[in-house]
């Protein structure tokens, strides 16, 4: 008897923190939201300053990634790609809460630029699926958000926030124009079906996956990727295409969405597609080149990369 009034009140006050977390959140946002866009960008400045100096948030896991990557850069130069990296942070979460209230469908054309739309289009209005493939850089959300707003309904993959009342929240926006999420514990039948039905999946392919997931090189450095996201390709002929969505002129809500590559396993003269590992490899290599276009919008403090298995280490360095 006493553990199970014990067991309840640990529930209750779970979820009364939860809720406290979400009403702080949404009162910040709401904040955010009314906020004109040069005092936005003059608070995302101010609040990078301090996580990525004094405060030193996630410095050593950002440190690590830059020195991987960029193994000849200075300590001042890692330093200055991680400050400007938090005010790309920050300044994400003041677009995607000024988003539904300034973003619409009679003024898009003021806010986002596309880049070759006329391929990314034709892929999107055909009868074949499509699988669309970017990784925690420039403004993804914004992204899934236009789309859905000129009417094109995705489907995307992602795993459920631990607070209840954010996940809702989130899930929310993230269903305001039609964008469909899924949870991805169990989602590989829901997401054949919509593949086979000529269905549109969006997905963030920079997750580590993992010792056995596919491992190829990212930025020069071995990570590990989800095979998954190739088998969604190969097992359906759906053309992959790596897209983005990255914010330009250093400017808050002003945007260039496009895509930098496409593979089709009916179209494949160079055998992109021919295996899970030489399709997960091409589109390491396509983001690679997207996040080349705006390294600070790229998430350094993302833990992509990890010590890859011994036998895969000497596969990837041969």
């Amino acid at each position: 008897m006493m553990g199970t009034v014990r067991d309840s009140l640990k529930k209750w006050a779970g979820l009364a923190v939860d809720f406290a977390a979400y009403a702080v959140v949404r009162l910040l946002v709401a904040v955010i939201q009314t906020l004109p866009l040069d005092m936005g960008q003059s608070l995302a400045d101010g609040v990078a300053a301090l996580a990525a100096g004094p405060l030193k948030i996630r410095h050593s896991e950002t440190d690590e990634n830059l020195r991987k990557v960029f193994p000849n850069a200075s300590s001042e130069a890692r330093d200055h790609l991680s400050r400007k990296m938090w005010r790309h942070l920050l300044l994400m979460v003041c677009e995607i809460a000024w988003a539904q209230r300034r973003l619409h469908l009679t003024n898009w054309s003021q806010y986002v630029t596309f880049r070759d739309n006329q391929l990314v289009l034709g892929h999107l209005l055909s009868e074949r699926p499509t699988v669309s493939v970017t990784g925690h850089f420039g403004n993804f959300e914004i992204g899934g958000y236009v789309l859905g707003l000129m009417g094109f309904s995705t489907t995307t993959i992602a795993r459920k926030l631990d607070n209840a009342f954010l996940d809702r929240w989130v899930q929310r926006f993230r269903g305001a124009k039609g964008q469909q999420m899924v949870d991805k514990e169990g989602c590989a039948p829901l997401i054949d079906r919509h593949l086979r039905s000529g269905g549109a999946l969006s997905l963030l392919a920079d997750q580590h996956a993992g010792p056995k997931g596919c491992w190829v090189n990212f930025l020069g450095v071995p990570a590990s990727s989800h095979k998954a996201l190739a088998l969604f390709t190969l097992g359906s002929n759906a053309p992959m295409m790596v897209s983005y969505t990255i914010r330009t002129g250093g400017q808050p809500m002003r945007f260039e969405a496009g895509c930098v590559a496409v593979a089709d396993p009916l179209n494949d003269p160079d055998g992109i597609c021919a295996s899970v590992t030489t399709l997960t490899q091409w589109y390491n290599d396509n983001l690679a080149i997207a996040v080349g276009m705006s390294l600070e919008q790229y998430w350094w403090l993302h833990r992509r990369w990890r010590e890859p298995p011994e036998r895969v280490a000497r596969r990837l360095a041969a």
